[in-house]
């Protein structure tokens, strides 16, 4: 907030006159404005980047009649939706039938009030951001039995209640994995955890203490996948068995804004667990952190947020959704035992002088690895384009 105000003051000079409380009010609202605004208008980005890589996946051209390229079809469908009327089905709450889906989105908002896009991008430097950002996430839980229950509808009651129990069954394994990186650098503040992996690539967090820590990365996303309602964890929508599970009865914008949290859910998993164990805004290599002075940061964030968010896409249109039975099993009996070894393996390798600052080989890891998932990446990519190209010629023959 600070840093908004400065700004503020350089850019309208008489500003420098107006009381504090002005000036406090013109710090928060700002970046408050810009966030929401990237909530609004990320998910048409995220929806046509997804229709176009299930094409791609899919062997089709995905959307291309509107705008360039289909460029514009996911602002046609926003539109669409923000003009379709809103049906209140009989028996109804509507007071909880309207409001479910806001407590979503706030939900999925208010985590970015702590996620440090810079050094002093960030709206607020909480000490306890880390603990900020599990409980606030949590509202979402609510939202969505709230939509159950007010729909008057046993089938969106079942789908708000078994979207709880997931959601509150992966929490468990995500905050045990929390746990860890907080151990590491001794700070619950995002800023901290941050400016603990600068310096490059091998002093982010994944990997230190390899291979626990890259273990603890896939945990953890794994979960946040699951909190954020993806396949193959996508069972609170269920719509093979429950019709669409907690937002059956939405129409209109209502229904668009479960989406519309689906999605900004997607960047903030992706941008938080960048900011814990991919250095944050911090670039592979100090050299590419600032281009004469002018810092990247926010953009090394928003790039591993959404490189992650393409992995959770690619999931989607490669892994089967799972039962019911086995997301439980994969939740309590997988992830969480897992993650509770791992937090007292690197609790107890931080104890010891010998391994407290990591293992030996750790410094050399990180880029070996990286070159070899990029490698194998652009490799798989390559050859997907050239059987794509084969079978194009192969039916034109």
């Amino acid at each position: 907030m600070d840093f908004t105000v400065g700004l503020l003051l350089k850019l309208v000079p008489g500003l420098g006159g107006a009381p504090a409380w002005v000036l406090i009010t013109l710090g928060a609202v700002v970046p408050a404005v810009l966030l929401v605004t990237m909530m609004a208008l990320g998910p048409i980005l995220y929806v046509y980047a997804e229709t176009k890589i299930a094409g791609f996946m899919q062997d089709r051209i995905g959307p291309k009649r509107v705008g360039p390229h289909g460029m514009l079809q996911t602002v046609a469908d926003a539109v669409k939706l923000l003009f379709k009327e809103a049906i209140f089905p009989a028996g109804v709450d509507k007071v909880l039938f309207v409001l479910a889906p806001c407590i979503v989105n706030v939900g999925a908002f208010l985590p970015f009030v702590v996620v440090p896009f810079g050094s002093h991008l960030q709206t607020a430097d909480l000490n306890v951001g880390v603990f900020y950002v599990t409980a606030v996430a949590s509202l979402s839980t609510v939202g969505l039995i709230m939509a159950g229950w007010a729909s008057n509808n046993k089938y969106a009651l079942f789908g708000g209640m078994r979207s709880a129990a997931q959601i509150v069954s992966y929490e468990i394994p995500a905050v045990m994995i929390l746990l860890i990186p907080v151990m590491i650098v001794g700070s619950l503040s995002l800023q901290d955890i941050v400016a603990a992996q600068a310096g490059g690539l091998q002093s982010w967090l994944l990997f230190r203490y390899f291979p626990l820590m890259p273990i603890a990365f896939l945990i953890f996303f794994t979960a946040g996948m699951a909190e954020c309602n993806r396949t193959p964890f996508d069972i609170p929508e269920a719509e093979s068995e429950l019709v669409a599970g907690f937002h059956t009865e939405y129409s209109g914008f209502f229904f668009a804004m479960f989406f519309m949290a689906e999605y900004t859910e997607m960047f903030v998993i992706s941008a938080v667990t960048s900011v814990l164990f991919l250095g944050g805004f911090h670039a592979p290599h100090p050299a590419l952190q600032d281009i004469h002075g002018f810092g990247l940061g926010f953009l090394w964030l928003t790039a591993k947020a959404w490189s992650l968010m393409f992995v959770m896409m690619w999931l989607r249109w490669t892994l089967p959704r799972l039962r019911v039975d086995q997301l439980m099993y994969v939740a309590w009996k997988v992830l969480l035992p897992i993650s509770m070894v791992l937090v007292v393996a690197v609790g107890a390798l931080l104890m010891i002088p010998a391994t407290r600052n990591g293992f030996p080989w750790d410094p050399y890891v990180g880029w070996l690895v990286t070159i070899a998932v990029f490698g194998a990446l652009v490799a798989w990519m390559a050859g997907a384009r050239l059987a794509k190209k084969r079978h194009v010629r192969d039916l034109a023959a």
